[in-house]
């Protein structure tokens, strides 16, 4: 997500995000930004006020993906209940979220280089998972925007990130003409 503000500070600020992101490159984007209002932004909305971050887990997950490859990975897994303020509460400031995860750090083995995941949960619904898709500073608000992350198939998804990438306009091997003419 495109930084808002336009200045050059802020662009710097704001890097492309894509893929897994880890904790380290989260936490560092956040730490010269303490005094900010943290806003989360998952389906189109932004949390309310009120949000709580519920729970931090930090674990080691060991798997045997679909194509019987075994798989092994640290992730963190970062709660958030979006509940609506009580009179006068305000979005969380970046500084009491960077304290949450330094707590964290201190009492649970925690690898800062593990990949984020969101679970999100309104009173109403049931919890969601979420990656990070972008970062934000615009005036006194960091927007961290969340995606849902899907099911994957990890074979198919190393397999087509080493596959070369076909043109569609390139002519085919049993005919001369382009396939997009």
């Amino acid at each position: 997500m495109p930084s808002l503000d336009k200045s050059p500070v802020a662009a710097a600020l704001a890097p492309a995000w894509s893929g897994d992101v880890a904790a380290s490159r989260l936490l560092d984007a956040l730490a010269d930004h303490a005094q900010k209002a943290l806003v989360f932004v998952y389906d189109g909305r932004e949390v309310l006020p009120g949000y709580h971050v519920t729970e931090v887990k930090s674990g080691r997950f060991d798997a045997l993906d679909c194509g019987a490859n075994p798989e092994s990975w640290r992730e963190t897994f970062i709660q958030l209940w979006d509940v609506p303020a009580e009179a006068g509460r305000t979005f969380m400031p970046v500084w009491k979220f960077l304290a949450i995860m330094k707590k964290v750090a201190d009492e649970v083995p925690f690898d800062r280089e593990a990949k984020l995941t969101f679970e999100v949960s309104d009173p109403s619904s049931a919890m969601r998972i979420f990656g990070i898709e972008g970062l934000e500073i615009e005036g006194e608000t960091v927007r961290i925007s969340l995606k849902r992350r899907p099911a994957s198939c990890k074979p198919r998804d190393r397999w087509l990130e080493q596959a070369p990438k076909a043109s569609c306009c390139a002519p085919k091997a049993s005919d001369a003409q382009a396939c997009c003419s």
